[in-house]
Protein backbone atom coordinates (compact mmCIF):
# COMPACT_ATOMS: atom_id res chain seq x y z
CA UNK A 1 0.00 0.00 0.00
CA UNK A 2 1.60 3.26 -1.20
CA UNK A 3 1.31 6.41 0.89
CA UNK A 4 3.17 9.69 1.02
CA UNK A 5 5.43 10.32 3.97
CA UNK A 6 2.97 12.98 5.13
CA UNK A 7 0.13 10.45 5.14
CA UNK A 8 2.27 7.93 6.99
CA UNK A 9 2.81 10.47 9.81
CA UNK A 10 -0.92 10.60 10.55
CA UNK A 11 -1.50 6.92 9.86
CA UNK A 12 1.08 6.05 12.53
CA UNK A 13 -0.24 8.57 15.07
CA UNK A 14 -3.86 7.52 14.71
CA UNK A 15 -2.96 3.82 14.96
CA UNK A 16 -1.13 4.63 18.22
CA UNK A 17 -4.16 6.33 19.72
CA UNK A 18 -3.33 9.96 18.97
CA UNK A 19 -6.35 12.01 17.94
CA UNK A 20 -5.34 15.50 19.15
CA UNK A 21 -2.28 17.56 18.23
CA UNK A 22 -1.26 21.10 19.14
CA UNK A 23 0.58 23.04 16.49
CA UNK A 24 1.36 25.90 14.15
CA UNK A 25 1.86 25.41 10.39
CA UNK A 26 4.70 26.61 8.18
CA UNK A 27 6.40 25.83 4.90
CA UNK A 28 8.54 22.85 5.83
CA UNK A 29 5.69 21.02 7.59
CA UNK A 30 2.97 22.00 5.12
CA UNK A 31 2.75 18.61 3.37
CA UNK A 32 1.92 17.03 6.73
CA UNK A 33 -0.77 19.64 7.38
CA UNK A 34 -2.28 19.00 3.98
CA UNK A 35 -2.44 15.25 4.64
CA UNK A 36 -3.89 15.78 8.14
CA UNK A 37 -7.28 16.64 6.66
CA UNK A 38 -7.67 13.00 5.62
CA UNK A 39 -7.46 11.67 9.19
CA UNK A 40 -9.62 11.84 12.36
CA UNK A 41 -7.32 14.27 14.13
CA UNK A 42 -8.24 17.40 16.08
CA UNK A 43 -5.70 20.14 15.51
CA UNK A 44 -5.52 22.92 18.14
CA UNK A 45 -4.06 26.03 16.54
CA UNK A 46 -1.72 27.70 19.03
CA UNK A 47 -0.38 31.25 18.89
CA UNK A 48 3.24 30.33 19.66
CA UNK A 49 5.07 27.04 19.30
CA UNK A 50 6.18 27.09 22.94
CA UNK A 51 2.49 27.00 23.75
CA UNK A 52 2.09 23.88 21.59
CA UNK A 53 4.67 21.96 23.62
CA UNK A 54 3.17 23.07 26.95
CA UNK A 55 -0.30 22.07 25.71
CA UNK A 56 0.99 18.65 24.69
CA UNK A 57 2.66 18.43 28.11
CA UNK A 58 -0.51 19.42 29.97
CA UNK A 59 -2.48 16.91 27.89
CA UNK A 60 -0.01 14.16 28.83
CA UNK A 61 0.06 15.03 32.53
CA UNK A 62 -3.73 15.17 32.82
CA UNK A 63 -4.42 12.01 30.81
CA UNK A 64 -1.38 9.79 31.22
CA UNK A 65 -1.28 9.48 27.41
CA UNK A 66 1.29 10.81 24.97
CA UNK A 67 0.89 14.46 23.98
CA UNK A 68 1.81 15.61 20.47
CA UNK A 69 3.00 19.01 19.25
CA UNK A 70 3.84 20.00 15.67
CA UNK A 71 5.72 22.93 14.14
CA UNK A 72 7.69 23.96 11.10
CA UNK A 73 11.46 24.26 10.72
CA UNK A 74 13.82 26.95 11.98
CA UNK A 75 12.13 29.36 14.41
CA UNK A 76 9.06 27.14 14.65
CA UNK A 77 11.25 24.31 15.91
CA UNK A 78 13.47 26.42 18.19
CA UNK A 79 10.40 27.99 19.80
CA UNK A 80 9.57 24.50 21.09
CA UNK A 81 12.82 24.04 23.01
CA UNK A 82 11.67 25.48 26.35
CA UNK A 83 8.59 23.25 26.36
CA UNK A 84 10.68 20.20 25.45
CA UNK A 85 13.10 20.91 28.29
CA UNK A 86 10.16 21.36 30.67
CA UNK A 87 8.83 17.93 29.72
CA UNK A 88 12.28 16.37 30.00
CA UNK A 89 12.91 17.47 33.57
CA UNK A 90 9.41 16.44 34.71
CA UNK A 91 9.37 13.10 32.82
CA UNK A 92 6.39 13.99 30.65
CA UNK A 93 5.69 11.83 27.56
CA UNK A 94 5.38 14.12 24.54
CA UNK A 95 6.29 13.72 20.88
CA UNK A 96 7.28 16.86 18.98
CA UNK A 97 7.16 16.80 15.19
CA UNK A 98 9.04 19.40 13.20
CA UNK A 99 9.40 20.00 9.50
CA UNK A 100 12.87 20.38 8.05
CA UNK A 101 14.18 21.82 4.80
CA UNK A 102 14.66 19.42 1.90
CA UNK A 103 17.33 16.80 2.46
CA UNK A 104 19.56 18.23 -0.30
CA UNK A 105 19.54 21.62 1.41
CA UNK A 106 20.58 20.41 4.87
CA UNK A 107 23.81 22.11 5.92
CA UNK A 108 23.48 24.92 3.38
CA UNK A 109 21.96 27.49 5.78
CA UNK A 110 18.77 27.36 3.75
CA UNK A 111 15.81 29.55 4.62
CA UNK A 112 14.43 28.54 8.03
CA UNK A 113 16.99 25.78 8.48
CA UNK A 114 18.10 24.88 12.01
CA UNK A 115 19.79 21.73 13.28
CA UNK A 116 16.97 21.07 15.75
CA UNK A 117 18.12 17.53 16.57
CA UNK A 118 21.46 19.00 17.60
CA UNK A 119 19.79 21.78 19.57
CA UNK A 120 17.47 19.41 21.46
CA UNK A 121 19.90 16.54 22.02
CA UNK A 122 20.44 17.41 25.73
CA UNK A 123 16.71 17.93 26.46
CA UNK A 124 15.10 14.96 24.72
CA UNK A 125 14.94 11.33 25.70
CA UNK A 126 15.67 10.60 22.04
CA UNK A 127 15.36 12.41 18.74
CA UNK A 128 15.34 11.61 15.02
CA UNK A 129 16.22 13.28 11.74
CA UNK A 130 14.19 11.53 9.03
CA UNK A 131 15.23 12.18 5.43
CA UNK A 132 13.46 9.30 3.65
CA UNK A 133 9.76 8.47 3.51
CA UNK A 134 10.40 4.79 4.24
CA UNK A 135 11.96 5.70 7.59
CA UNK A 136 8.95 7.66 8.87
CA UNK A 137 6.84 4.73 10.11
CA UNK A 138 9.68 3.07 12.10
CA UNK A 139 10.62 6.45 13.62
CA UNK A 140 7.04 7.21 14.70
CA UNK A 141 6.46 3.77 16.18
CA UNK A 142 9.72 3.98 18.09
CA UNK A 143 9.12 7.56 19.19
CA UNK A 144 5.80 6.88 20.89
CA UNK A 145 7.22 3.74 22.52
CA UNK A 146 10.29 5.58 23.83
CA UNK A 147 8.28 8.58 25.05
CA UNK A 148 5.82 6.46 27.04
CA UNK A 149 7.89 3.51 28.29
CA UNK A 150 10.28 3.30 31.23
CA UNK A 151 10.86 6.77 32.60
CA UNK A 152 8.72 8.87 30.24
CA UNK A 153 10.09 11.85 28.40
CA UNK A 154 9.99 14.01 25.27
CA UNK A 155 10.98 12.71 21.84
CA UNK A 156 11.47 14.88 18.76
CA UNK A 157 11.10 13.78 15.12
CA UNK A 158 12.49 16.16 12.50
CA UNK A 159 11.26 15.29 8.99
CA UNK A 160 12.54 16.81 5.78
CA UNK A 161 10.00 18.27 3.39
CA UNK A 162 10.92 15.87 0.59
CA UNK A 163 10.46 12.87 2.92
CA UNK A 164 6.92 14.10 3.56
CA UNK A 165 6.22 14.49 -0.16
CA UNK A 166 7.67 11.19 -1.40
CA UNK A 167 5.41 8.12 -1.75
CA UNK A 168 6.53 4.76 -0.41
CA UNK A 169 5.13 1.40 0.62
CA UNK A 170 3.53 1.56 4.07
CA UNK A 171 3.92 -1.60 6.16
CA UNK A 172 2.70 -1.15 9.75
CA UNK A 173 3.93 -4.51 11.03
CA UNK A 174 7.38 -4.19 9.51
CA UNK A 175 7.77 -0.81 11.26
CA UNK A 176 7.42 -2.32 14.76
CA UNK A 177 10.13 -1.07 17.16
CA UNK A 178 13.38 -3.07 17.16
CA UNK A 179 15.56 -1.46 19.80
CA UNK A 180 18.17 -3.85 21.08
CA UNK A 181 19.95 -1.33 23.27
CA UNK A 182 16.85 0.16 24.86
CA UNK A 183 16.08 -1.25 28.32
CA UNK A 184 13.12 0.42 29.98
CA UNK A 185 12.36 -2.61 32.16
CA UNK A 186 14.60 -3.35 35.14
CA UNK A 187 13.97 -5.67 38.04
CA UNK A 188 15.73 -5.75 41.43
CA UNK A 189 17.46 -8.88 42.70
CA UNK A 190 15.66 -10.85 45.42
CA UNK A 191 18.50 -10.13 47.85
CA UNK A 192 17.79 -6.41 47.50
CA UNK A 193 14.19 -6.97 48.59
CA UNK A 194 15.41 -8.78 51.70
CA UNK A 195 17.87 -6.01 52.55
CA UNK A 196 15.15 -3.40 52.15
CA UNK A 197 12.75 -5.40 54.33
CA UNK A 198 15.40 -5.68 57.03
CA UNK A 199 15.94 -1.90 57.08
CA UNK A 200 12.19 -1.32 57.30
CA UNK A 201 11.90 -3.82 60.15
CA UNK A 202 14.68 -2.08 62.12
CA UNK A 203 13.45 1.48 61.58
CA UNK A 204 11.86 3.45 64.40
CA UNK A 205 11.46 6.79 62.60
CA UNK A 206 10.74 6.09 58.91
CA UNK A 207 9.47 8.60 56.35
CA UNK A 208 8.27 7.93 52.80
CA UNK A 209 9.37 10.52 50.25
CA UNK A 210 6.67 10.43 47.57
CA UNK A 211 7.49 11.79 44.12
CA UNK A 212 5.91 12.10 40.69
CA UNK A 213 7.09 8.60 39.80
CA UNK A 214 4.23 7.23 41.94
CA UNK A 215 1.72 8.91 39.64
CA UNK A 216 3.58 7.93 36.48
CA UNK A 217 3.70 4.30 37.61
CA UNK A 218 0.01 4.30 38.59
CA UNK A 219 1.20 3.18 42.01
CA UNK A 220 -0.88 5.45 44.27
CA UNK A 221 -2.90 2.59 45.75
CA UNK A 222 0.07 0.35 46.50
CA UNK A 223 1.97 3.24 48.11
CA UNK A 224 -1.00 3.83 50.43
CA UNK A 225 -1.11 0.13 51.26
CA UNK A 226 2.60 0.17 52.04
CA UNK A 227 2.31 3.27 54.24
CA UNK A 228 -0.68 1.88 56.12
CA UNK A 229 0.91 -1.55 56.66
CA UNK A 230 4.11 -0.02 58.05
CA UNK A 231 2.41 3.04 59.62
CA UNK A 232 4.93 5.27 57.85
CA UNK A 233 4.23 8.99 57.39
CA UNK A 234 4.47 10.37 53.86
CA UNK A 235 6.18 13.57 52.72
CA UNK A 236 5.44 14.76 49.17
CA UNK A 237 7.52 16.51 46.56
CA UNK A 238 5.84 19.32 44.63
CA UNK A 239 5.20 16.99 41.69
CA UNK A 240 4.14 14.19 44.01
CA UNK A 241 1.18 16.18 45.33
CA UNK A 242 -2.00 14.18 44.71
CA UNK A 243 -0.22 10.82 44.79
CA UNK A 244 -1.56 10.40 48.32
CA UNK A 245 -4.80 12.17 49.29
CA UNK A 246 -4.23 15.35 51.28
CA UNK A 247 -6.80 14.15 53.81
CA UNK A 248 -5.03 10.83 54.44
CA UNK A 249 -3.88 10.70 58.08
CA UNK A 250 -0.35 9.63 57.07
CA UNK A 251 0.09 12.49 54.61
CA UNK A 252 2.36 15.08 56.22
CA UNK A 253 2.34 17.54 53.33
CA UNK A 254 4.99 18.98 51.04
CA UNK A 255 8.70 18.79 51.81
CA UNK A 256 11.58 20.97 50.70
CA UNK A 257 12.34 24.64 50.20
CA UNK A 258 8.77 25.78 50.84
CA UNK A 259 7.56 22.62 52.56
CA UNK A 260 5.87 22.49 55.93
CA UNK A 261 8.23 22.98 58.87
CA UNK A 262 7.22 19.74 60.58
CA UNK A 263 7.80 17.78 57.36
CA UNK A 264 11.36 19.01 56.92
CA UNK A 265 12.10 18.47 60.61
CA UNK A 266 10.71 14.94 60.47
CA UNK A 267 12.97 14.15 57.51
CA UNK A 268 15.98 15.49 59.38
CA UNK A 269 15.12 13.36 62.43
CA UNK A 270 14.25 10.19 60.48
CA UNK A 271 16.27 7.00 60.75
CA UNK A 272 14.99 5.63 57.41
CA UNK A 273 13.96 7.40 54.21
CA UNK A 274 11.99 5.46 51.61
CA UNK A 275 12.33 7.43 48.37
CA UNK A 276 9.56 6.36 45.99
CA UNK A 277 9.71 7.75 42.46
CA UNK A 278 11.63 10.92 43.38
CA UNK A 279 15.11 12.09 42.49
CA UNK A 280 16.43 14.00 45.54
CA UNK A 281 16.22 17.34 43.74
CA UNK A 282 18.16 20.19 45.35
CA UNK A 283 14.90 21.99 46.19
CA UNK A 284 13.97 18.95 48.29
CA UNK A 285 17.26 18.26 50.08
CA UNK A 286 18.86 21.59 50.84
CA UNK A 287 22.46 21.14 51.96
CA UNK A 288 23.40 17.56 51.04
CA UNK A 289 26.09 17.43 53.73
CA UNK A 290 23.49 17.79 56.47
CA UNK A 291 20.54 16.09 54.78
CA UNK A 292 18.85 13.43 56.95
CA UNK A 293 22.20 12.68 58.61
CA UNK A 294 21.00 9.71 60.70
CA UNK A 295 18.78 8.09 58.09
CA UNK A 296 19.43 5.01 56.05
CA UNK A 297 17.95 5.31 52.60
CA UNK A 298 16.02 3.02 50.26
CA UNK A 299 15.53 4.37 46.74
CA UNK A 300 12.91 2.91 44.38
CA UNK A 301 13.08 4.36 40.86
CA UNK A 302 12.73 3.15 37.29
CA UNK A 303 15.75 5.13 36.11
CA UNK A 304 19.12 3.66 37.21
CA UNK A 305 20.78 7.00 36.39
CA UNK A 306 19.03 8.55 39.40
CA UNK A 307 20.48 6.07 41.90
CA UNK A 308 23.27 7.63 43.98
CA UNK A 309 23.30 10.67 41.66
CA UNK A 310 22.55 13.22 44.37
CA UNK A 311 22.18 11.20 47.58
CA UNK A 312 23.99 7.96 48.39
CA UNK A 313 21.55 5.22 49.34
CA UNK A 314 21.81 1.96 51.25
CA UNK A 315 19.47 -0.09 49.05
CA UNK A 316 18.46 0.62 45.46
CA UNK A 317 15.42 -1.10 43.96
CA UNK A 318 15.52 -0.23 40.27
CA UNK A 319 12.32 -1.02 38.44
CA UNK A 320 8.69 -0.09 37.88
CA UNK A 321 7.52 1.36 41.19
CA UNK A 322 4.18 -0.41 41.19
CA UNK A 323 5.77 -3.80 40.47
CA UNK A 324 8.57 -3.27 42.99
CA UNK A 325 6.25 -2.29 45.84
CA UNK A 326 3.80 -5.08 44.99
CA UNK A 327 6.68 -7.55 45.39
CA UNK A 328 8.05 -5.82 48.49
CA UNK A 329 4.75 -5.54 50.34
CA UNK A 330 4.42 -9.20 51.39
CA UNK A 331 7.90 -9.25 52.98
CA UNK A 332 7.64 -6.03 55.02
CA UNK A 333 6.42 -6.29 58.59
CA UNK A 334 3.35 -4.67 60.08
CA UNK A 335 4.72 -1.75 62.13
CA UNK A 336 3.37 0.51 64.86
CA UNK A 337 5.79 3.46 65.01
CA UNK A 338 3.51 4.98 67.64
CA UNK A 339 6.11 7.11 69.39
CA UNK A 340 7.32 8.45 66.05
CA UNK A 341 3.82 9.48 65.05
CA UNK A 342 3.41 11.17 68.44
CA UNK A 343 6.64 13.07 67.85
CA UNK A 344 5.39 14.28 64.45
CA UNK A 345 2.09 15.35 65.99
CA UNK A 346 4.10 17.40 68.50
CA UNK A 347 6.12 18.95 65.67
CA UNK A 348 2.91 19.95 63.91
CA UNK A 349 1.40 21.58 66.96
CA UNK A 350 4.64 23.18 68.05
CA UNK A 351 5.59 24.60 64.66
CA UNK A 352 2.04 25.85 64.01
CA UNK A 353 3.16 27.38 60.73
CA UNK A 354 2.12 30.95 61.63
CA UNK A 355 -0.45 30.67 58.92
CA UNK A 356 -1.79 33.74 57.18
CA UNK A 357 -5.20 32.09 56.98
CA UNK A 358 -6.05 33.23 60.48
CA UNK A 359 -5.16 36.84 59.87
CA UNK A 360 -8.34 38.92 60.28
CA UNK A 361 -9.62 40.81 57.26
CA UNK A 362 -7.73 44.10 57.43
CA UNK A 363 -8.59 45.26 53.95
CA UNK A 364 -5.68 43.45 52.35
CA UNK A 365 -6.16 40.53 49.94
CA UNK A 366 -3.62 37.74 50.33
CA UNK A 367 -2.91 35.12 47.67
CA UNK A 368 -3.27 32.37 50.27
CA UNK A 369 -6.87 33.49 50.87
CA UNK A 370 -7.65 33.40 47.15
CA UNK A 371 -6.26 29.90 46.62
CA UNK A 372 -7.84 28.50 49.77
CA UNK A 373 -11.22 29.91 48.74
CA UNK A 374 -10.89 28.41 45.25
CA UNK A 375 -10.17 25.07 46.95
CA UNK A 376 -13.28 25.34 49.11
CA UNK A 377 -15.52 26.47 46.25
CA UNK A 378 -14.35 23.65 43.95
CA UNK A 379 -14.55 21.07 46.79
CA UNK A 380 -10.92 20.28 46.03
CA UNK A 381 -12.00 18.48 42.86
CA UNK A 382 -10.61 20.75 40.13
CA UNK A 383 -7.53 20.19 38.03
CA UNK A 384 -5.32 23.14 38.92
CA UNK A 385 -2.55 24.16 36.54
CA UNK A 386 -0.05 26.58 38.01
CA UNK A 387 2.73 28.68 36.64
CA UNK A 388 6.00 29.17 38.53
CA UNK A 389 6.71 31.41 41.48
CA UNK A 390 5.08 32.42 44.74
CA UNK A 391 1.56 31.52 43.63
CA UNK A 392 2.82 28.02 42.75
CA UNK A 393 4.00 27.45 46.31
CA UNK A 394 0.86 28.95 47.82
CA UNK A 395 -1.22 26.63 45.66
CA UNK A 396 0.77 23.65 46.90
CA UNK A 397 0.20 24.79 50.48
CA UNK A 398 -3.43 25.92 50.37
CA UNK A 399 -5.19 23.79 47.74
CA UNK A 400 -5.60 20.30 49.17
CA UNK A 401 -5.31 17.74 46.38
CA UNK A 402 -6.83 14.31 46.97
CA UNK A 403 -6.45 12.88 43.46
CA UNK A 404 -3.45 12.17 41.25
CA UNK A 405 -2.99 14.35 38.16
CA UNK A 406 -5.02 17.14 39.78
CA UNK A 407 -2.02 19.47 40.17
CA UNK A 408 -0.13 20.20 36.96
CA UNK A 409 2.93 22.40 37.32
CA UNK A 410 6.46 22.87 36.02
CA UNK A 411 8.80 21.52 38.68
CA UNK A 412 12.30 20.73 37.45
CA UNK A 413 12.73 23.52 34.91
CA UNK A 414 10.48 26.04 36.67
CA UNK A 415 9.08 27.41 33.43
CA UNK A 416 7.25 30.72 33.64
CA UNK A 417 4.53 30.83 31.00
CA UNK A 418 3.69 27.14 31.47
CA UNK A 419 0.28 27.42 33.12
CA UNK A 420 -2.04 28.92 30.52
CA UNK A 421 -1.10 26.66 27.58
CA UNK A 422 -0.71 23.57 29.80
CA UNK A 423 -4.23 24.16 31.13
CA UNK A 424 -5.54 24.19 27.57
CA UNK A 425 -3.94 20.79 27.02
CA UNK A 426 -5.33 19.47 30.30
CA UNK A 427 -8.87 20.62 29.44
CA UNK A 428 -8.67 19.06 25.98
CA UNK A 429 -7.56 15.81 27.62
CA UNK A 430 -10.22 15.98 30.33
CA UNK A 431 -13.15 17.94 28.85
CA UNK A 432 -15.51 16.95 31.67
CA UNK A 433 -13.15 18.14 34.43
CA UNK A 434 -13.12 21.62 35.94
CA UNK A 435 -9.78 23.23 35.12
CA UNK A 436 -8.35 26.29 36.89
CA UNK A 437 -5.26 28.24 35.90
CA UNK A 438 -3.41 29.80 38.84
CA UNK A 439 -0.79 32.12 37.40
CA UNK A 440 1.28 35.12 38.39
CA UNK A 441 1.09 38.43 36.57
CA UNK A 442 4.62 37.91 35.28
CA UNK A 443 4.28 34.37 33.93
CA UNK A 444 0.85 35.10 32.47
CA UNK A 445 2.31 37.75 30.19
CA UNK A 446 4.81 35.28 28.73
CA UNK A 447 2.14 33.18 27.01
CA UNK A 448 -1.02 35.29 27.25
CA UNK A 449 -1.31 35.15 23.46
CA UNK A 450 -2.89 31.72 24.02
CA UNK A 451 -6.06 33.50 25.17
CA UNK A 452 -6.79 33.59 21.44
CA UNK A 453 -6.44 29.80 21.31
CA UNK A 454 -8.90 29.49 24.20
CA UNK A 455 -11.46 31.52 22.27
CA UNK A 456 -10.91 29.91 18.88
CA UNK A 457 -11.06 26.39 20.33
CA UNK A 458 -13.80 27.21 22.88
CA UNK A 459 -11.74 25.98 25.85
CA UNK A 460 -13.63 26.32 29.15
CA UNK A 461 -10.89 27.13 31.66
CA UNK A 462 -11.03 29.53 34.60
CA UNK A 463 -8.00 31.80 34.98
CA UNK A 464 -6.95 33.25 38.35
CA UNK A 465 -4.17 35.81 37.99
CA UNK A 466 -2.40 36.35 41.30
CA UNK A 467 -1.44 39.92 40.55
CA UNK A 468 1.01 41.50 42.99
CA UNK A 469 2.74 43.86 40.58
CA UNK A 470 6.09 42.13 40.96
CA UNK A 471 8.07 39.17 39.78
CA UNK A 472 7.08 37.92 43.19
CA UNK A 473 9.48 35.11 44.01
CA UNK A 474 12.46 37.06 42.71
CA UNK A 475 11.29 40.05 44.75
CA UNK A 476 11.10 37.80 47.82
CA UNK A 477 14.72 36.76 47.35
CA UNK A 478 15.67 40.41 46.96
CA UNK A 479 13.84 41.20 50.21
CA UNK A 480 15.49 38.37 52.16
CA UNK A 481 19.00 38.32 50.68
CA UNK A 482 19.58 41.60 48.80
CA UNK A 483 18.41 44.18 51.38
CA UNK A 484 15.19 44.96 49.45
CA UNK A 485 16.98 46.20 46.36
CA UNK A 486 14.14 45.48 43.95
CA UNK A 487 16.14 45.54 40.74
CA UNK A 488 14.03 44.75 37.67
CA UNK A 489 11.20 43.08 39.60
CA UNK A 490 8.41 45.72 39.73
CA UNK A 491 5.95 45.17 36.85
CA UNK A 492 3.88 47.68 34.93
CA UNK A 493 0.95 45.48 33.93
CA UNK A 494 -1.87 45.96 31.46
CA UNK A 495 -5.48 46.03 32.60
CA UNK A 496 -5.96 42.27 32.56
CA UNK A 497 -9.74 42.54 32.67
CA UNK A 498 -9.86 44.70 29.55
CA UNK A 499 -7.25 42.53 27.88
CA UNK A 500 -9.34 39.39 28.37
CA UNK A 501 -12.47 41.20 27.22
CA UNK A 502 -10.64 42.23 24.05
CA UNK A 503 -10.23 38.52 23.30
CA UNK A 504 -13.92 37.96 24.00
CA UNK A 505 -13.40 36.35 27.41
CA UNK A 506 -15.55 37.23 30.43
CA UNK A 507 -13.37 38.93 33.04
CA UNK A 508 -13.48 40.76 36.35
CA UNK A 509 -11.14 42.32 38.90
CA UNK A 510 -11.08 41.51 42.63
CA UNK A 511 -9.23 43.50 45.28
CA UNK A 512 -10.95 42.56 48.57
CA UNK A 513 -11.42 39.28 50.39
CA UNK A 514 -15.19 39.63 50.53
CA UNK A 515 -15.33 39.55 46.73
CA UNK A 516 -13.39 36.31 46.29
CA UNK A 517 -16.03 33.66 46.99
CA UNK A 518 -18.91 35.24 45.02
CA UNK A 519 -16.59 35.93 42.08
CA UNK A 520 -15.25 32.38 42.02
CA UNK A 521 -18.78 31.00 42.31
CA UNK A 522 -19.95 33.15 39.40
CA UNK A 523 -16.99 32.04 37.28
CA UNK A 524 -17.86 28.40 37.95
CA UNK A 525 -21.46 28.95 36.86
CA UNK A 526 -20.43 30.52 33.56
CA UNK A 527 -20.28 28.13 30.62
CA UNK A 528 -17.05 29.27 29.06
CA UNK A 529 -13.67 30.76 29.94
CA UNK A 530 -13.39 33.37 32.69
CA UNK A 531 -10.43 35.48 33.79
CA UNK A 532 -10.23 36.96 37.29
CA UNK A 533 -7.54 39.52 38.12
CA UNK A 534 -6.90 39.08 41.86
CA UNK A 535 -5.01 42.18 42.97
CA UNK A 536 -3.26 40.83 46.06
CA UNK A 537 -0.88 42.16 48.70
CA UNK A 538 2.26 43.21 46.88
CA UNK A 539 5.03 42.35 49.33
CA UNK A 540 3.75 39.13 50.83
CA UNK A 541 6.22 36.22 50.99
CA UNK A 542 6.03 32.44 50.92
CA UNK A 543 6.80 30.83 54.26
CA UNK A 544 8.53 28.75 55.39
CA UNK A 545 11.58 29.05 53.16
CA UNK A 546 14.85 27.14 53.18
CA UNK A 547 17.48 29.42 51.63
CA UNK A 548 19.24 27.85 48.64
CA UNK A 549 21.99 25.51 49.85
CA UNK A 550 21.03 25.85 53.51
CA UNK A 551 20.29 22.99 55.90
CA UNK A 552 16.79 21.60 55.39
CA UNK A 553 15.82 22.47 58.96
CA UNK A 554 17.16 26.05 58.71
CA UNK A 555 13.89 27.60 57.65
CA UNK A 556 12.89 31.25 57.49
CA UNK A 557 9.49 31.39 59.20
CA UNK A 558 6.58 33.80 58.87
CA UNK A 559 6.97 36.40 61.63
CA UNK A 560 4.62 36.26 64.62
CA UNK A 561 2.01 37.17 65.80
CA UNK A 562 0.20 35.31 63.02
CA UNK A 563 -0.14 31.76 64.34
CA UNK A 564 -2.19 28.84 63.08
CA UNK A 565 -3.22 25.67 64.83
CA UNK A 566 -2.18 22.24 63.62
CA UNK A 567 -5.77 21.61 62.52
CA UNK A 568 -5.43 24.33 59.87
Amino acid sequence: MKKTGAQIIWECLVRQGVHTVFGYPGGAILPAYDAMTQYPVRHVLVRHEQGATHMADGFARASGQVGVAIATSGPGATNMVTGIATAMLDSSPIVCITGQVGSKLIGSDAFQETDITGVTLPVTKHNYLVTRAEDIAPAFREAVHVATSGRPGPVLIDITKDAQQTATTFDWEAAAPKMRGYRPDYRPASADFQRAAALIREAKRPVILAGRGIILADACDVVRQFAERTNTPIALTLLGIGAVPANHPLNLGMMGMHGEAWVNTAIQEADLLLAFGMRFDDRVTGNLKTYAPNARKIHVDIDPAEINKNVKVDVALVGDLREVLTDLLPVVPVCENGSWMDRIADLKGDSAVRDIQNLPDNGHLYAAHVINDIWRETNGEAIVVTDVGQHQMWEAQYYKHNAPRSLITSGGLGTMGFALPAAIGAKVAKPDSEVWVVVGDGGFQMTMCELATIVQENIDVKIAIINNGYLGMVRQWQEFFYEKRYAATPLVNPNFQKLAEAFGIRATTVSSRAEVVPTVAAARRHQGPVLIDFQVEQEDSVYPMVPAGADLHAMIRRPSPIVETAAD
